[in-house]
């Protein structure tokens, strides 16, 4: 909260007539009830603040608590303070001065926990002034970067390690040209790993700060499809497997072209690398009425249950080994699911093991492509 609110609510305790005897109520007036003890203008104000706002009383209870403080479970409507609170208001009278600290709040059935922040202020020896503010999304959001910090350090010092190791190898050998052959090929492979995985670490890294999709233009999903088939040609074939096109509308969705090129190539890739060799990978696009579904269909190795909640996950990865093979950094999926989130769409997942699985994408039609002038362009 800005300084000047922290001193439009403290101003507001002192303003009114008979403030000075309300701020020092006699006994009978404490027993009164809540509302006695703060003045209605001041009451007014705190009800409009956006942080939760509580005059504590000396008896561990409020005298008054906005519909902020009731929601974040510092305070209850009957009077009744959260302990720690209370606790926090009986220290900021024995130091004569604000004190702060985080609190946690266990609230449902499920005891679900939320971490508010307080800070109370005594205003004089029978009355603080307590304002609450929610951390819970900071801290997770805190634990995330933490998370995503050590997981980069992690996966940067696999190729960084071996493309060292390979290097040292030719150095040692550097007489014999078989090896030296052999190694640089290993070289090349695992600088590409590395390029793409600090490639998609600044993607995931763009598309997680909102400001990848800047300027929305009308994109044909078809043109998208036919380009991400294009893309991966060489790389099905390379591995024997057949790539099909199923086709059935020609929508356009608003979005940027270049992102949603990127997720759904990461959905082929990945169709195609979890395939067994000689395997087909199907692309199919159809239109639900308003709502135009890409899906991306395997008959590879499929995906376990208890790992498709966490497919999504920066650097998860079924089977690392396999990922390691193939040059998969475990980002392409979360990068899939942050493109299609910020096209206000869906990502969902059908698997099944030794089955196969299907990615299907919905997003929003904003229009239809002109098929007569499709045919034109395909035509030059």
């Amino acid at each position: 909260m800005s300084p000047e609110t922290w001193l439009l609510a403290l101003l507001a305790l002192l303003v009114g007539a008979g403030v000075g005897a309300l701020l020092r109520p006699r006994p009978s007036e404490a027993a009164t009830g809540a509302g006695t003890l703060v003045p209605h203008r001041t009451r007014e104000v705190l009800s409009v603040l956006q942080s939760g706002a509580v005059i504590v009383r000396r008896d561990r209870r409020s005298a008054f608590a906005n519909t902020t403080a009731h929601a974040l479970g510092v305070a209850r409507a009957d009077g009744a303070l959260h302990g720690s609170v209370a606790d926090l208001a009986e220290k900021a009278w024995k130091a004569d001065a604000p004190v702060e600290d985080e609190v946690e709040i266990k609230r449902g059935v499920l005891g679900t926990s939320n971490y508010v922040h307080v800070r109370v202020t005594p205003l004089n020896d029978e009355l603080a002034l307590a304002v609450a503010n929610d951390n819970t999304e900071q801290r997770a959001a805190e634990a995330t970067r933490r998370e995503f910090a050590v997981n980069v350090s992690h996966e940067l010092k696999t190729p960084v390690g071996a493309l060292s190791l390979l290097a040292e190898t030719i150095e040692d050998n550097a007489q014999d040209t078989a090896m030296v052959e052999k190694f640089a090929g290993k070289i090349r492979k695992e600088t590409r790993r590395l390029s793409k995985l600090i490639q998609e670490i600044i993607e995931i890294s763009r598309l997680q700060g909102g400001e990848s999709v800047m300027d929305y233009d009308l994109v044909p999903l078809d043109g998208v499809i036919d380009e991400v088939l294009e893309s991966v040609r060489i790389a099905a074939e390379g591995r024997r497997i057949t790539l099909v096109r199923e086709v059935t509308a020609s929508p356009a969705v608003m979005g940027d072209r270049d992102l949603l090129v990127m997720a759904m190539r990461n959905l082929v890739d990945n169709a195609i690398n979890y395939s067994e060799p000689a395997g087909r990978v199907t692309v199919s696009l159809a239109a639900e009425g308003d709502v135009a579904r890409v899906a991306v269909i395997d008959q590879g190795l499929g995906i376990a249950e208890e790992d498709q909640e966490r497919i999504f996950e920066r650097f998860y990865r079924t089977d690392p080994a396999r990922s390691r093979d193939t040059g998969g950094t475990g980002l392409g999926l979360s990068i899939v699911k942050h493109v299609v989130a910020q096209h206000s769409g869906t990502v969902h997942l059908w698997s099944q093991p030794s089955v196969g699985s299907t990615f299907t994408i919905r997003l929003a039609i904003e229009g239809q492509v002109d098929d007569a002038a499709s045919a034109d362009e395909e035509e030059s």
